[in-house]
Formats: C-alpha cells, sequence, structure tokens
C-alpha cells in the first residue's frame, strides 16, 4: 500500500526526523491561504501514488500567496500517469546547498531490510543504480539489533565531510528505520535529503510503501489508504477478496493460488506473450470470485485473449466453471477464453463448460501456448 507525501512525512516527524512544516490543499483557495501563513517563498506539490511529479508540472515553486493559488487551479484535476492530482502539499521551500538520497528497502536475496545511500540525490536512484552503480552504498541490518550507531554513522560518512552534518544524517537514519519498522514497511525513502546554506540537514520530501501483509495488525496505517489514488482494478479486487496486480500485458491470468500465478506468468512470457494481470482467486469455491475475477480483467482494454489456470485442490474446479458460465451471462466478453482446469471435481466442471459451449484443456503447457498464440493472431 502506497501512501501519500504528506502522509509519510508525518511518520517520519513523529520518529523526529527534521521535515518542513507543510499542509494540504484540496482547492486553490486553501493553497494560498496555507501559503500566506508561511509566508514567503512556498512549494505547491502534487500528491498522487507515482513519480515523475515535477517532470509532469505537479511540483512549482510559488513567490506569493497569490501565485500558490494559481499553481494549485494548476496542478489540481491534473492527470499523471493516469492519477487525477485530488490534493497538493504546501510547503515552504528550502535553500539547497546539497542533495543526497537515503532509502530503506526489503531485501528478499538476504531476507534484511537493507539501507542504500548515495551522494545524488534528487534524481530516481533506479537512475543512479543504473548509470553509476558505484555511487550507492548499501548495508543490510541485522532485524535483532536494527541499525547500529557506528553502522549509521559510517553510511553518513558516504555522504558528507562534515562531522556536524555526518551526526545529523547518522541520527536521521536511525529514525528513518525506527519509522519504517514502525509502519511496517517494505521501502523507506527520503529524496531528496538536504543540506542547507548553514549546515542543517533536513529531509524535504518522503516516500514510504506499506507490506499488505502488515495491515491487519496496524489498523492505524490502513487508515492511510486513499481508494481514490490507486487503480480502480485494484481496488476493485481488493474488495472483491482477490489479490490483483495489473500489468502491462494482453494475456488476461486467472489463476488459483499465488504460486501457479507465478508459474502461469512466467510460461507466458516463455511462449513470447506478456501478461495483462496477477490475479490470484485463492482457495474459496465461491463462483461469485470468478465473475468478479472476470470483471476485473475485462476492465483493461489491452487484454486480447483470457487464460484461466485452475488446479483444483480446496478450489473445486466444478464451482470455477460455473462461475465462468455465469461471468460469460452476465458479461459481454469480446475476446477469447483458453481454460485449464484439472484437480478436484474435474469431471463435472467440465461438464458445466462443454454444456455451456466452452472446451476445457489439462495441460497447462498446451493452454498457455493457445493463449499466446491467440494473442498474435489476433494482432496480425
Amino acid at each position: 500500500m502506497d501512501i501519500h507525501e504528506y502522509q509519510a512525512k508525518e511518520l517520519f516527524r513523529a520518529q523526529g526526523i527534521p521535515v518542513p512544516p507543510g499542509d494540504v490543499a484540496t482547492t486553490p483557495d486553501e493553497a494560498e491561504q496555507i501559503a500566506r501563513k508561511f509566508g514567503g517563498t512556498v512549494v505547491v506539490k502534487a500528491q498522487v501514488h507515482t513519480g515523475g511529479r515535477g517532470k509532469a508540472g505537479g511540483v512549482k515553486l510559488a513567490k506569493s500567496p497569490e501565485e500558490a493559488r494559481e499553481h494549485a487551479s494548476r496542478i489540481l484535476g491534473m492527470q499523471i500517469k493516469d492519477l487525477t492530482v485530488e490534493r497538493v502539499l504546501v510547503t515552504p521551500a528550502e535553500e539547497i546547498a546539497s542533495e543526497a538520497y537515503v532509502g530503506i528497502i526489503v531485501d528478499r536475496g538476504s531476507k534484511r531490510a537493507v539501507f542504500m545511500v548515495s551522494a545524488e540525490g534528487g534524481v530516481d536512484i533506479e537512475e543512479v543504480a543504473e548509470t553509476n552503480p558505484d555511487a550507492i552504498r548499501k548495508l543490510a541490518v541485522d532485524p535483532r539489533y536494527g541499525l547500529l550507531p557506528h553502522q549509521a554513522y559510517s553510511l553518513a560518512t558516504e555522504l558528507y565531510d562534515d562531522v556536524k552534518q555526518q551526526r545529523a544524517t547518522a541520527k536521521i537514519m536511525q529514525q528513518l528505520y525506527d519509522a519504517f519498522v514502525e509502519a511496517g514497511a517494505s521501502l523507506a525513502e527520503i529524496n531528496p535529503l538536504i543540506t542547507t546554506p548553514d549546515g542543517q540537514v533536513k529531509a524535504i520530501d518522503a516516500k514510504v510503501t506499506i507490506d499488505d501483509n502488515e495491515l491487519f495488525r496496524k489498523p492505524h496505517i490502513e487508515e492511510l489508504r486513499d481508494s481514490s489514488s490507486e487503480d480502480p482494478s485494484e481496488v476493485a479486487a481488493r474488495e472483491a477478496g482477490l489479490t490483483f496486480i495489473k500489468l502491462d500485458g494482453s494475456v488476461g491470468c486467472c489463476v488459483n493460488g499465488a504460486g501457479l500465478a507465478m508459474a502461469t506468468m512466467d510460461l507466458v512470457k516463455f511462449y513470447g506473450g506478456d501478461p495483462a494481470n496477477f490475479l490470484d482467486i485463492g482457495g474459496s469455491s465461491n463462483p461469485e470470485k470468478v465473475v468478479n475475477a472476470l470483471r476485473i480483467i475485462t476492465s483493461d482494454p489491452a487484454v486480447r485473449v483470457i487464460l484461466f489456470n485452475i488446479f483444483g485442490g480446496i478450489t473445486r474446479c466444478d464451482d470455477v466453471a460455473k462461475g465462468i458460465v455465469t461471468a460469460t451471462q452476465q458479461i459481454d466478453i469480446q475476446v477469447p477464453i483458453v481454460i485449464r482446469l484439472t484437480g478436484t471435481n474435474e469431471a463435472e466442471g467440465v461438464e458445466i463448460l462443454e454444456s455451456a459451449g466452452f472446451s476445457a484443456m489439462t495441460d497447462m503447457d498446451e493452454a498457455v501456448k493457445k493463449a499466446v498464440q491467440l494473442v498474435t493472431r489476433e494482432g496480425k
């Protein structure tokens, strides 16, 4: 779960990280009032769950409250990567002497939270990793002890030569780790972490992504969710009890079980196709889940074929078949459907499908291969 910058800054502020003040506006008038309160030059920043806000025109300097109002009127309602800006953060502008990057991400390889720091801040860390990987220093944190003071100080020396700035940055890194753990985050970053002309170190941007598996025990964090800034299909899937992630391909996948879903997407790629989504209906035998899954898949105009890959265990093949038949009666589906069905109540499921004019395969490779072939044929 992503949260907005202003929300991430509140999490950082709660741990003592030096974050400039700021307020959120949903109208140009509110933006003007906030700018008037702060006085001087302010920054008006679009609040959406995506990067590239500055390049899209969603971050503007305003030298007066009236100018803040003008910027807010243009930014509010703006589309940034298909997301509509519904609020802006108004915060005092800072004089910047230098910019650095500090972030934490969960690394599956080391099974630990890994700190990444770079003196090249204010740009995408992925770009730095690709063009100048030596500019990034990494440190895996032992979860038993957290980020130790000497480790934080060592990382800080990679960014600054000034001892006071090193000490301030080391403290910020330990506070960032505390915020990361407290929020149940999978990513937390400050980009940029700045120094001011008088030597202060401040976090003027904040990004936090929460691990969804943490939300059941952190309801105060889940309250930060803004569904209006999420992909509508992912919101619909969550409300329907489905695990769904939208991708950029054309093969819509409906699978039971996360492992099988991953294997299915790998096989789609292997045979030359591209999956349009990760969708796991789980172990339930509720046909309504299949209906909801098909509604979500067919809402994506990029989908040119739908692939069902069901290995029945707890999930019964006959219930999935009933869901497919019901869905096709309720939804006008304009793309071909390929079905692989095997396992619990397989014979009953095949009979249900055949009586409705569908056919089902039992071989996973053959089903995926056929789906990819249909996409290729549709594209010609």
